[in-house]
């Protein structure tokens, strides 16, 4: 991948934060990440697994503890200079929108912060630019959140994101909230945009069938950690870590002569089934792979050493001993149990 392509790097990255028992909460261990010049990067995994730490390192509303962002080049600082060049769209328009301010006033607010067309009449033409980018109206201008959908709220959140002109925004569950009638017009929408505007999107969602329909490239994590990750067709249409087909074999699929309940075909029913807290106290056997209490695959390696990401493809990295192994041809029969 050529340097110049990359427009977000993420080396190395771990995050921790201090806790009343002494022991500090490691949010993220050790993630790397590329994200290329106008595609879309898919991050996917359960609750609490660091998905929205890594949101808002990228964005500079917080620092790591180890490791390096990089943002178009450059070392990411928290500023308005970062701040130019990527933007986060949070989860739910409703807390991040401010109840006391219109849309107007809530768009004017950031083309004032960042110094951006001082001129008042130049200034509302671009705030009706801006709208017009979302498919809203001029006469959403005078509009409050409480007045606006859902759809309608995450669409004036997403232009006040667009307000500063960056290259890279960090959409963080940007449909999660909003009713299933309204979704796929707020994915047609960001996929609009970044044609027009030859954006970078960093997409974060649990739900990998609608990371599916915007993804180029996918990363799957677990516990902090990235376990899976390449082109959006080798990592969920041909998973190799147990984790990953996990959450493949959970996309509910719409046919009607499957049984409720009924698991996706070649599914594991003890992973899809597994306890999800059985790797939280992880530092205990930090020496061992994180999804060994959850996995029907284990090995004695598995007991013995993490894993580390590695290729077993072209573009395609996992971060799995029995995967590793089945790509390079070798196979063990040692199980431990669980």
């Amino acid at each position: 991948m050529s340097g110049a392509d990359v427009v977000l790097r993420a080396t190395a990255v771990e995050k921790e934060y201090p806790s009343r028992r002494g022991t500090p909460v490691r949010a993220l261990r050790g993630v790397s990440l590329e994200l290329e010049r106008a595609t879309t990067l898919g991050i996917v995994g359960e609750s609490g697994c660091g998905k929205s730490t890594l949101s808002r390192l990228m964005v500079g509303l917080e620092s790591p503890t180890r490791g390096r962002l990089e943002v178009m080049g450059e070392t990411a600082r928290p500023g308005h200079e970062l701040a130019r060049k990527i933007q986060l769209v949070f989860q739910d328009p409703f807390s991040s929108l401010d109840p006391r301010m219109t849309v107007e006033k809530a768009l004017h607010e950031v083309l004032g912060v960042h110094h951006l067309v001082p001129d008042r009449a130049r200034r509302q033409a671009r705030v009706d630019e801006l709208l017009g980018h979302v498919a809203l109206s001029p006469r959403y201008r005078d509009r409050y959140p409480h007045e606006l959908s859902g759809g309608q709220a995450q669409r004036v959140a997403v232009a006040r994101a667009l307000a500063v002109e960056p290259k890279i925004l960090v959409l963080d569950e940007p449909t999660s909230a909003l009713d299933v009638s309204v979704r796929a017009e707020m994915l047609n929408l960001l996929v609009r945009l970044q044609d027009e505007l030859e954006l970078s999107y960093v997409f974060i969602s649990h739900d990998l069938s609608m990371v599916r329909h915007v993804s180029d490239t996918i990363a799957v994590m677990y516990l902090g950690r990235v376990v899976e990750q390449g082109l959006y067709g080798d990592v969920l249409d041909t998973p190799r870590h147990p984790y990953t087909r996990a959450l493949a074999a959970a996309v509910p699929v719409p046919d009607p002569r499957r049984r409720v309940g009924e698991l996706v075909p070649g599914a594991d029913p003890a992973v899809a089934g597994a306890d999800v807290e059985a790797g939280v106290d992880e530092d205990r056997r930090s020496g061992s792979c994180p999804y060994l209490p959850r996995c029907p695959q284990v090995q004695q390696v598995c007991a013995e050493q993490a894993p580390q990401l590695e290729s077993i493809g072209p573009g395609h990295l996992v971060a799995c001993h029995v995967a590793l192994r089945s790509a390079r041809g070798h196979s063990s029969s040692r199980e431990v149990p669980v």
